[in-house]
Parts: structure tokens; sequence; C-alpha cells
């Protein structure tokens, strides 16, 4: 789990969470290949956190993994 959001740019929430936003998440991208922070490996990454708990941190994901689980998702294959 990462905590350093700085590092991460363009949080986005999902535009099927409801108005309350009781169970979001938020996606963002990782900054540049030239930032410091947990993204060292200078790879596309995804950024995932719970909108309700943003100090707790985030999971990072390389570029095929999250695209391998979008395509499930869309796939109803989860």
């Amino acid at each position: 789990m990462n905590r350093e959001a700085s590092s991460v740019v363009g949080w986005h929430t999902s535009s099927y969470s409801m108005n309350g936003g009781g169970q979001c998440v938020e996606v963002g991208w990782h900054v540049s290949s030239y930032s410091a922070g947990p993204f060292l490996d200078n790879a596309p990454r995804t950024a995932v956190r719970d909108s309700t708990q943003r100090g707790l941190g985030f999971l990072s994901f390389p570029a095929a993994e999250w695209d391998a689980f979008l395509c499930a998702a869309a796939r109803e294959a989860l």
C-alpha cells in the first residue's frame, strides 16, 4: 500500500458512483518518468484508492495488469 498520493495525478471517481459516494474508488495515473516516489521503475502505472478513506493510501498496478482487470470486468469474468 502506497501513501505518497502526491506522486499520482488526475484522481478520478467513477461516473457510476452515486452522489453520496458511499462505495467509490478513485483512479489516478503516474506523474512522469522524472518523478520521485513509489514509481521509480518509470513504467506506466494506475493507482487505485478508496475515495472515502484517502489517507489509507493506494494500490498501484502496472498498465498491463490494470488493462487485464478492466477487460475481465467488462466481460463480467471476475
